[in-house]
């Protein structure tokens, strides 16, 4: 447990570098789910690309009734979530977009809430739109989905200058002081307590970043053409968005 706990905190440290304002925008995620929850008696919450599960972790501390399942493809930082957050989640290994993806979650019923973090860019556009369809399927009538990513606008310059706007926050945040995901990374491959985590996580399929280009208006119209009703941010700062579909 102290292993997983020095590994988290070091990747949560790490992850400021890449989301702007991070603990803000888990707040404003958490805040949603909250809010769209409020009155279900055991709502069922997905995490998607959950990492070691910090946003599942913060879900559970504000709706201690719920299910929340936590899905990632990588079984180091499953792992890692499970030793450390303890129940506070299901954790799957499951890779998002493949076929039969949901069928490994075994839910037993409606979502209320599917959320992402900094995670649903790494699929190109085929296997978003999927995910999308999938998802819009299993989420009850008023469930949403929200994701926090970074998402580009359609026009360049204001898209260069969202970038520029969110580095100069984060530079003030000191974000840019914690070490990177190669260092993080690099710096795990030295641990012998992870070399029998790192060595299974060779052997699987991990997705790699295929989706950075599509815009926010882009995600909007696969979200509309999956079948969602009401799409909008509801959060930004530079180009990072909580993009929020109510189903």
């Amino acid at each position: 447990m102290a292993t997983a706990a020095r590994w988290v905190h070091r990747w949560e440290e790490q992850q400021q570098r890449y989301a702007v304002d991070r603990d803000e925008r888990l707040t404003v995620i958490a805040d949603v789910v909250e809010h769209i929850t409020a009155g279900r008696p055991a709502p069922l919450i997905v995490d998607l690309g959950c990492g070691p599960g910090a946003l599942a972790a913060r879900l559970a501390g504000r709706l201690p009734h719920a299910e929340i399942v936590a899905v990632d493809a990588d079984p180091l930082l499953l792992e890692l979530g499970r030793s450390h957050y303890g129940s506070a989640a299901r954790y799957v290994e499951a890779v998002i977009g493949r076929p039969g993806w949901l069928d490994a979650l075994a839910l037993d019923r409606p979502l209320d809430a599917a959320v992402s973090t900094t995670a649903l860019h790494y699929l190109d556009e085929p296997a978003l739109r999927q995910v999308y369809r999938d998802l819009a399927d299993r989420l009850r009538p008023g469930g949403v989905l929200v994701n926090g990513d970074h998402l580009c606008q359609d026009a360049e310059r204001i898209t260069e200058l969202a970038r520029t706007i969110g580095h100069r926050r984060a530079e003030r945040l000191r974000a840019f002081t914690h070490e990177d995901w190669d260092s993080w990374w690099a710096a795990a491959g030295t641990d012998p307590e992870l070399a029998a985590l790192l060595d299974e996580r060779r052997s699987r399929p991990l997705p790699t970043s295929a989706g950075e280009d599509l815009t926010l208006s882009g995600h909007t119209a696969l979200l509309r053409e999956a079948g969602f009703a009401q799409i909008g941010a509801v959060w930004q700062f530079g180009n990072s968005h909580i993009l929020v579909a109510v189903r």
